[in-house]
């Protein structure tokens, strides 16, 4: 009887295994909402190299050093930048103690939802809500506004927080990257402080690894409580050639490894390829209109032009996100055959 049991023991864990190794063996691939195919090769087999002692191309872990834009390349950013849609709601909701709002453009057209008078005020117009809306105050007011904004509002499409509107696969790839020793970086057109009240817990990067626009900024200290005091005049525009400007100032060492998604992210990945050794240069092209958007070189948010023209005559890695990633965001449920 011993034998029959121990014989039949030995059959159910056979079968165990055999059910379980390959689940196993699937859960500890990387990256697994990325459809197998070129793309994430490229991620992987890039990782592998600047990673391995013995390869030729062998990065030290101090010089692993990552960069991402926020907005079109870790969550989404239609119908239009997130952050404004903060700044709108924001103006809104301080427009009783600026009676003279009512009458005083562009804010006349936020309280009014006139889209038309809003887009002909320009980017003059736009400085005005962002200096309305983004200073005047302490950082630790300006991150408590922001944070409350976020937990509350929702996107017009999904009717999901805006933190849920984060892209799955590049969550992967930052786990991914960080698991390698990788240092990863957010670089982005954003404002900072707005971008620090969720970037270390959405995606795991912390304020001191936040780079984005900046307005001057002073210190107060009155009945001895010291602050700082957000002031309306720019400091950084994080844009364009604001980016490789701030990560040489702020990091301090090139990266080897850069992704955007538009125009406005063209000189960060430029400064990351002028670099020695083997470097990796991504774009995220929006190419789902059933999952997500569909947009590029005509797009007003996220324009990809220029960028995707370099991209494709240098040899960089592109996203199809329709294509190369199997989910969008980590609400969706996953495709059969995807690790969850």
């Amino acid at each position: 009887m011993t034998t029959v049991n121990s014989i039949r023991h030995r059959c159910a864990l056979s079968v165990l295994f055999a059910l379980v190794l390959p689940l196993l063996a699937q859960a500890s691939e990387p990256l697994p909402s990325w459809n197998e195919g070129p793309v994430k090769r490229q991620i992987i087999e890039f990782v592998q190299a600047v990673t391995d002692q013995t390869s030729k191309d062998f990065v030290k872990p101090a010089e692993r050093i990552a960069v991402f834009d926020n907005d079109g390349t870790l969550w989404s950013e239609q119908p239009m930048y997130f952050e404004f849609l903060f700044a709108l709601d924001e103006v809104k909701r301080t427009a009783a103690q600026h009676p003279e709002w009512k009458t005083t453009q562009p804010f006349k057209a936020v309280l009014e939802n006139d889209h038309q008078a809003l887009s002909a005020s320009g980017m003059d117009g736009l400085l005005k809500i962002f200096g309305a809306t983004h200073t005047g105050m302490t950082t630790e007011a300006f991150d408590d506004y922001a944070r409350t904004w976020l937990s509350q509002a929702r996107h017009p499409k999904t009717g999901k927080p805006y933190t849920d509107m984060i892209f799955q696969p590049m969550l992967e790839m930052l786990d991914y990257l960080r698991g390698q020793s990788f240092k990863t970086y957010i670089v982005s057109g954003g404002d900072t402080g707005f971008m620090r009240a969720f970037a270390e817990k959405v995606y795991g990067v912390p304020p001191e690894q936040v780079i984005g626009t900046t307005f001057v900024t002073t210190f107060d200290y009155k009945d001895g409580k010291a602050s700082i005091l957000r002031t309306p005049t720019l400091a950084h525009n994080d844009d364009g050639p604001g980016k490789p400007v701030s990560i040489d100032a702020v990091i301090g060492r090139r990266p080897i490894l850069a992704f955007g998604n538009s125009d406005g992210d063209l000189q960060m990945l430029q400064w990351t390829a002028a670099g020695p050794g083997k470097r990796l240069m991504g774009l995220v092209h929006h190419t789902d209109a059933k999952r997500e958007w569909a947009y590029d070189r005509q797009s007003s948010i996220g324009r990809l032009d220029k960028a995707l023209d370099e991209a494709n005559n240098r040899g960089w890695t592109v996203v199809d996100m329709a294509s190369d990633w199997r989910r969008i965001y980590p609400f969706e449920p996953p495709t059969p055959g995807q690790v969850q």
